[in-house]
């Protein structure tokens, strides 16, 4: 009976998109509604080696806009958001809020992104879970060997031997005493110590021929 008045089988067939969702004259159930949503909002998160190395809590204050109650109007609030720094956080690290943008009545607020980015350190860089420091020593202990001291994040202080001839590439690695894995905070990188050799600007006759007598001969 429905095929003979209808043409098939289905006499709603044509109130229904492809999908199932009935069709009313104003384009249907799918996409009414629905509230687009802001881009993400992003901002940069600058911290220190010792909050990465310990971790830490920071208190980020924004500035929003919130719909009133009569759903039309708007006011500017303050509101704080609380990032808790893992131990061992990279740069690039990101942390997100979700729907913390501004609020309208015809969007979704956006998500605000906190990307960690690394202060720059007056002793230290990171290089993944290690750190690099830079020792400067004079020519003569580079070729005699010698102790330098090392601090660390935690407040120690490390003195360590050098007992090679230090050539310009020449590193020297302890284990254990980088930045903690974000993962497993007990396990740590290591302390990568390069050396920045020292050259006098100049020499005495006869400090040229004590070192004439010594390497050249």
């Amino acid at each position: 009976v429905f095929r003979d008045f209808f043409g098939g089988s289905n006499p709603f067939a044509d109130f229904f998109d492809t999908n199932g969702d009935f069709m009313t004259g104003f384009g249907g159930i799918r996409g009414r509604g629905r509230k687009k949503q802001d881009p993400p909002i992003e901002r940069d998160l600058y911290l220190s080696l010792e909050e990465l190395f310990h971790g830490c809590t920071k208190k980020m204050k924004i500035s929003r806009r919130v719909m009133n109650d009569d759903g039309h109007t708007s006011s500017i609030r303050d509101k704080i958001l609380t990032i808790h720094v893992k131990p061992g956080w990279k740069a690039g690290t990101k942390v997100t809020f979700p729907q913390e943008g501004d609020q309208g009545p015809n969007n979704t607020p956006a998500d605000i992104v906190f990307i960690v980015r690394d202060k720059q350190h007056p002793l230290f860089s990171r290089s993944g879970n290690n750190l690099v420091f830079i020792a400067k020593i004079p020519l003569g202990k580079s070729l005699i060997g010698c102790s330098i001291e090392v601090p660390t994040l935690d407040g120690r202080l490390l003195n360590v031997p050098v007992n090679d001839i230090v050539h310009p590439k020449y590193t020297k690695k302890i284990p254990g005493e980088g930045m903690p894995l974000s993962k497993d905070p007990t396990i740590k990188g290591d302390l990568v110590i390069e050396f920045d050799i020292q050259f006098p600007e100049q020499l005495t006759p006869e400090k040229k021929q004590l070192i004439r007598q010594a390497l050249l001969i």
